[in-house]
């Protein structure tokens, strides 16, 4: 169910009508060392075991073997002036276990050999020096002219 409101119909008009569900999900790395075929994600606190399962199956296609839910509590804080206390969110947790055959392993984005990493800053750098000298090439003849004004 949506809460979000669609614009009114009028006769005559096509039905601007979609569907927006009130969940999230949010892919989260845990904490501790789990099984290749089970997944971790965040999820709003109205989601079901069985929200979480359709949302998956329907929305991007993803096989559920089961799902199981934790609710986890948030931090409490002290104020060290004035000596109230503050809560912070609760959030939920959902782990999915895939089947056997499946298995979640996270995209490595940032290459962590750092020969990789040399290399390419390397690289930029060659390309740098490489442009500046095409620049001062292109304007040797034309000592003292600024560099945006040229053909």
């Amino acid at each position: 169910m949506s809460s979000r409101w669609y614009p009114i119909y009028q006769r005559g008009n096509p039905q601007l009508r979609v569907f927006l569900p009130n969940f999230w999900l949010k892919l989260v790395r845990p904490a501790n060392e789990q099984p290749p075929n089970v997944v971790q994600f965040a999820c709003s606190m109205e989601m079901t075991r069985h929200d979480v399962k359709n949302y998956l199956e329907k929305i991007y296609n993803v096989p559920v073997v089961n799902v199981r839910t934790r609710i986890a509590l948030g931090g409490t804080k002290r104020d060290l002036v004035l000596g109230y206390i503050t809560k912070e969110e609760d959030t939920k947790y959902a782990y999915v276990t895939l089947p056997r055959t499946k298995q979640f392993t996270f995209p490595d984005i940032f290459p962590t050999d750092a020969k990789q990493k040399i290399e390419d800053d390397k690289k930029s750098l060659e390309d740098a020096k490489k442009n500046h000298k095409k620049f001062l090439d292109k304007n040797k003849d034309r000592p003292g002219t600024p560099g945006w004004f040229s053909i």
